[in-house]
């Protein structure tokens, strides 16, 4: 059974407890049947960090489980971190890193996005569900029932759905959200830099959808990505900072708050570039930073881009991959660049554009045929796409760390539409 997924707003969030409600799915908060209200009361009533206890409580009593966990998805998408509920243990002592490569059941919920169940000698059944939130897979929710119903497993989806916007809600306050998608230690450059990342790194809309990653996301510096959803618009940016370690961070972050802080003042593109290019003359002691900025407008009149001194995005057409040739400005920060030329952007529904830092072709990585990875990936969705490629990045040098940030962004342009949001696929 599918569960639609209605819009989670900002201004639900803004709200509290009582906005996410009124967005969840009508059945899943007035009928008695469900007791998703319950669940949603109780977690509001409880502290940040016990929400997942909650939601493990009520399936416990609910449905009779006999074993309910939360598995976190890794930033990179590469790895689980379980939690499990056992109401007694501390959280570090309850948990159990699970790798998603072979793992067979955790990556076949994540790549459909649909409910699986799987017979447990006779004693029940083990029930696994996507935790997901507008694309952005925050994890799945897994629990051992020994009766199932088609009823049954309506109501773990739901509450699957709930769970995602409970977490949503919940990781603005604690960090155990952060630090259950951590299976490697952070470094100082790496933590500032994963500020600079988007909250969610997959994002679906009538229009488009996109995801974007970044390897290794546990060392080293300078990588960024960025979207930005406005009423009439899609922002999108990747930046690569000059250098290394903690210096690389820092020219980093000001060159993303200067593309956020212009970008929300309502600049356009050419002014975002400039702002860019100037904070680094500013305050970035003769340092620089490659990037590209994109403007779309959600009515399929127009797609612009600056490019400072950044590789050429790929875009797949009809099952064809092609360079998209770019005039090539300097890159932020260099004295010499005057005015960023804003360029259009032929951009056709159907169309798969990817966006990546240098990284992701250098050294090692020169053998990652990204065209080929992109047409074996052409019905995935993109963040099956973004974690193929840096995959393919990171194996490439052999199990020794990259010298250098590889960071890919894949937005799927659908075209203009009349809804406001689609469910989850």
């Amino acid at each position: 059974m599918r569960i639609n997924q209605p819009s989670l707003s900002d201004g639900a969030l803004s709200q509290g407890w009582e906005g996410i409600s009124n967005f969840l799915p009508e059945e899943a908060v007035v009928s008695d049947r469900t007791g998703l209200a319950a669940v949603l009361a109780a977690a509001r009533d409880a502290a940040p960090v016990n929400s997942l206890d909650v939601v493990a409580r009520d399936l416990r009593t609910r449905f009779g489980a006999r074993y309910v966990s939360f598995l976190f998805v890794d930033v990179v998408g590469n790895g689980l971190l379980r939690v499990s509920d056992m109401a007694d243990a501390s959280p570090r002592s309850r948990t159990e890193r699970v790798p998603l490569a072979g793992s067979g059941i955790y990556d076949k919920v994540l790549r459909s996005q649909k409910l699986v169940q799987v017979e447990q000698d006779g004693k029940g059944r083990r029930v696994l569900a996507p935790v997901t939130n507008r694309g952005d897979t925050i994890g799945v929710l897994e629990l051992f029932l020994e009766a199932v119903t088609e009823d049954v497993l309506a109501l773990v989806e739901e509450a699957a759905h709930a769970l995602a916007y409970i977490i949503v809600a919940d990781r603005r306050f604690t960090d155990l959200y952060h630090w259950g998608n951590r299976t490697t230690p952070v470094s100082l450059a790496a933590e500032i830099q994963r500020q600079l990342l988007p909250s969610a790194p997959s994002c679906e809309a009538a229009e488009f959808t996109l995801a974007g990653a970044l390897v290794p996301a546990s060392d080293i510096a300078g990588d960024t990505y960025d979207y930005s959803l406005d009423n009439g618009a899609l922002h999108l940016s990747v930046t690569d900072a000059m250098g290394h370690d903690v210096n690389a961070s820092l020219i980093a972050t000001l060159v993303v708050n200067a593309s956020r802080g212009a970008r929300r003042a309502g600049a356009e593109l050419a002014e975002q570039a400039r702002q860019m290019h100037q904070a680094l003359l500013d305050h970035g002691n003769k340092t620089f930073a490659t990037g590209q900025l994109l403007r779309i407008a959600l009515d399929g009149s127009r797609a612009q881009l600056v490019n400072a001194g950044h590789p050429g995005p790929l875009r797949m057409r009809d099952g064809s991959v092609q360079e998209i040739t770019l005039r090539v400005d300097m890159p932020f920060g260099f004295p010499p660049q005057g005015a960023y030329q804003v360029q259009d952007l032929d951009l056709r529904p159907g169309d798969r554009i990817v966006l990546f830092t240098d990284g992701v072709q250098e050294r090692e990585a020169e053998t990652v045929d990204l065209p080929a990875l992109l047409a074996q990936t052409a019905a995935e969705h993109p963040r099956e796409v973004v974690r193929t490629l840096v995959t393919a990045v990171a194996d490439a040098h052999g199990g020794r760390p990259p010298r250098d940030d590889a960071t890919v962004l894949c937005l799927d342009w659908h075209g203009p539409r009349s809804e406001t949001c689609r469910p989850d696929a």
